[in-house]
C-alpha cells in the first residue's frame, strides 16, 4: 500500500528520523486505506519513493520507518539481518553474556521493539502495534539467533490503548519453554530478583547499570536517601560500596518488599525502606531540616510527548528543589530524567533554577546517559532519553 507525504514535509525527514507523524501524510481515501500494522511505501508529493515502514491509523506516529531502500522488503530475511546486527553489537561490547538490553528500539533501527536478555530468557516489549502483531515472528527469529529457551512478549496497557491494539494481544505471551514468574539475575555485580511475568517494562531497568555504580562511589561513608527506588538498585549499590546507611523510598509496597529481598540476596543490612509519596516525603524532610550525604532522584517519566514538556520541567524543578534542600553541604545529588522529550540542555537549565531557588549551588561532576547497550541514534534525539547528573551540592 502506498501513502504520500504532504508538500514541504519531506525536508524534515531527510535526516533519517524513523517516525512520520499523523500530520505529515495526505488524507487517505477511506475506501482504500492501509490496514493497521501493515507495510506501507511512503512517497513524496512529487511521486518519488522515500521509505518503507509499518502503518497505524491510531498512533500519532503514523508510520514507523525501517528502510529507505526501495529494493528491501520487510520480510523474515530483513528482520533477521537487522536483529542480528543488534545482537552482534552487544557481543562486541562484551554485554551478551550478562543481563543486557539486546535491542533498543530506534537506537538499533528497530522502532517499537525492545528486547532484554536475562540468561536464556528474552523479554520482548512491543511499543507499537506493527511490532506487537509480529511478536511470534520476532520471537522465532530471536530464538534462532540467540539459542534462548524462552521469549516472553509483553506490552504496556497504556501503550496498547494508544496503538489501538486488540485486547487479546495485551496479555503476556510465552514462546518456548515455560518460565517461573521470577528469577535472580546479576547486573553490575549486584543480585536482583526480577519479575518475568506481569512486571514493569521488561522486568528490570538495565539502563541505569553503570550509573548506579558511579553514584555508589560518591556515597562511600555517606547516609543516602533513594527516592523512587523501585527495586533498590541505587541503595544496594551504595551499601555495597560503603555507604553508612540507605533509606529507600517508593509509593509501592510491592516494590519495597522487593528491595528487602534484594538486600538479603546481597547480604546488606543497612538498607531501610519507607513507603509514601516521594514529593510528600521530601517536603516533610525539608520542613524537619533533615539532610543526607547523598540523595538520589530517579522518578518515572513525567511527560509522554512534546506537548507536556513544560509541565514535566515544572515537576522536575519542584522535585529537584526539594531534593537539593535535603542534601547536606558538600553532599551529593544524583538526579535523573527518563523523559525523552525533555532535552539534556533543558534539564541542565532546570537544575540550575532549582538550585538557585533552594539557595544552594551545585557542581555538576558528570552528565551520564543510559548504559552502552542502549545506543542513541543520531537521527532520533528521543533515544537520548535518560539523563543522569552526578552533582556536588554546596
Amino acid at each position: 500500500m502506498r501513502v504520500t507525504l504532504k508538500p514541504n514535509k519531506l525536508r524534515a525527514l531527510l535526516g533519517g528520523h524513523p517516525w512520520i507523524l499523523d500530520g505529515s501524510l495526505e488524507l487517505l481515501d477511506k475506501s482504500n486505506t492501509p490496514q493497521d500494522g501493515s507495510v506501507v511505501d511512503v512517497y513524496s508529493d512529487k511521486g518519488r519513493f522515500f521509505a518503507r515502514g509499518l502503518y497505524n491509523s491510531h498512533s500519532k506516529i503514523r508510520v514507523r520507518l525501517y528502510t529507505w531502500n526501495e529494493s528491501e522488503s520487510l520480510d523474515d530475511a530483513f528482520w533477521t539481518k537487522r536483529i542480528s546486527t543488534a545482537i552482534d553489537l552487544r557481543k562486541e561490547l562484551g554485554y551478551f553474556s550478562q543481563a543486557t538490553r539486546l535491542i533498543n528500539s530506534e537506537g538499533d533501527a528497530l522502532s517499537g521493539l525492545i528486547v532484554d536478555k536475562y540468561e536464556d530468557v528474552l523479554v520482548m516489549q512491543a511499543t507499537s502495534l506493527g511490532i506487537l502483531l509480529r511478536a511470534e515472528q520476532f520471537a522465532q527469529i530471536l530464538q534462532n539467533l540467540t539459542g534462548a529457551k524462552t521469549v516472553i512478549a509483553t506490552t504496556e496497557p497504556a501503550m496498547a490503548r494508544r496503538e489501538g491494539a486488540p485486547e487479546e494481544l495485551t496479555a503476556d505471551r510465552v514462546f518456548g519453554a515455560p518460565v517461573p514468574e521470577t528469577m535472580v539475575i546479576q547486573s553490575g555485580g549486584i543480585k536482583y530478583e526480577i519479575q518475568l511475568l506481569g512486571g514493569q517494562k521488561t522486568g528490570f531497568y538495565l539502563d541505569q547499570r553503570e550509573n548506579r555504580l558511579a553514584a555508589a562511589e560518591l556515597f562511600k561513608g555517606k547516609t543516602v536517601l533513594d527516592m523512587f527506588c523501585y527495586h533498590g538498585g541505587f541503595s544496594i549499590a551504595a551499601s555495597q560500596a560503603g555507604a553508612v546507611s540507605c533509606l529507600a523510598c517508593d509509593s509501592s509496597a510491592k516494590a519495597l518488599e522487593q528491595v528487602k529481598k534484594n538486600a538479603q540476596l546481597n547480604a546488606v543490612d543497612n538498607v531501610e525502606t519507607l513507603q509514601g509519596d516521594s514529593f510528600q516525603i521530601l517536603e516533610r524532610f525539608k520542613s524537619e531540616g533533615r539532610t543526607f550525604g547523598g540523595v538520589v532522584l530517579d522518578p518515572p517519566k513525567f511527560a509522554q510527548g512534546k506537548r507536556s514538556v513544560q509541565e514535566a520541567l515544572r515537576g522536575y524543578h519542584y522535585l529537584n528543589k526539594l531534593g537539593i534542600s535535603c542534601v547536606a553541604p558538600g553532599g551529593f545529588l544524583v538526579t535523573c530524567s527518563c523523559t525523552g522529550s525533555v532535552r539534556r540542555e533543558d534539564f541542565f537549565d532546570m537544575l540550575h533554577g532549582a538550585a538557585s531557588q533552594a539557595g544552594r549551588r551545585i557542581q555538576i561532576l558528570q552528565q551520564r546517559g543510559a548504559a552502552p547497550d542502549h545506543p542513541v541514534l543520531d537521527s532520533c534525539p528521543e533515544t537520548d532519553y535518560l539523563k543522569c547528573f552526578l552533582c556536588r551540592v554546596i
